[in-house]
């Protein structure tokens, strides 16, 4: 067995992996000691080897992985897994948007990452649903529910919440408002995939891809299919235990490097 630790600005996620096949995953808030979350959430299993990524990959290294893989490979490898075929991902986790581009083999090609700003990721919508009393969860099957008559202009979560407190004490109806938090999104995402080019299907991985007004905008706006993994969260772990396994079958007997 083979885990793959990702360690995410907002949560952890660990797979197992045995033989090229999924065995088991996690998911857990990644706490105030990521590196402690990890180890709790791996009780009971006896890897082979632990390989990190994430923003904590080098914390985990420096505690318990054997190694480290960027988030751009393991992504890749993750949603190749899931969909074999796949040329172009977009990951959406709490901190960051990641466009990657692969050629036919599932070597990354291209990538573009949003890091420098909260504004269209998990945060943000966090940050917006709180905004709006809505619960993260029902966030976006109520931003189905609304118009596209507005838009949130900001690029910056701290104005396009002021724009939200504004929107509402005009007494504009909340479903609108959501939906004009996810065309904002959506908008952000749209403008780094045609700066990396698409093809016919689009991988959709992240915490995000769990939002069905996300899925349902990016899918309009690109006219494409969206393919989304189950869960759509864990492609980073899993690319990483996948690349744990293909190095360690690739490794010399004996060697224990």
């Amino acid at each position: 067995m083979v885990v793959g630790a990702d360690l995410g600005s907002r949560t952890i996620k660990v797979a197992a992996v045995e033989g090229g096949r999924l065995v088991d995953f996690k998911i857990a808030e990644s706490g105030y000691d990521p590196h402690l979350q990890s180890l709790k959430m791996m009780k009971g299993y006896h890897p082979s080897r632990i390989i990190a990524t994430g923003y904590g990959r080098h914390l985990a290294k420096r505690h318990f992985a054997d190694d480290v893989i960027t988030e751009i490979k393991a992504h890749a490898l993750g949603a190749r897994h899931f969909f074999p075929h796949c040329r172009t991902i977009v990951d959406v986790g709490g901190q960051d948007t990641k466009v990657i581009a692969l050629d036919e083999r599932g070597k990354v090609l291209n990538f573009q990452m949003n890091d420098k700003c909260a504004a269209g990721t998990g945060r943000f919508l966090e940050i917006m649903s709180a905004s709006l009393g809505y619960a993260l969860s029902e966030f976006g099957f109520e931003a189905l529910k609304g118009k596209d008559d507005i838009r949130i202009s900001s690029m910056c979560t701290v104005f396009a919440e002021s724009e939200v407190i504004s929107l509402k004490n005009h007494g504009t109806p909340k479903a609108d408002i959501a939906k004009a938090v996810h065309i904002s999104v959506i908008e952000r995402m749209l403008a780094m995939l045609v700066r990396i080019g698409y093809g016919d299907a689009v991988v959709f991985t992240g915490g995000v891809a769990k939002n069905p007004a996300a899925v349902n905008l990016l899918q309009k706006r690109i006219d494409v299919e969206i393919l989304v993994p189950e869960p759509p969260d864990i492609a980073g772990a899993l690319g990483a235990a996948l690349y744990g396994e293909t190095e360690t079958v690739k490794a010399p007997a004996g060697c224990t490097d």
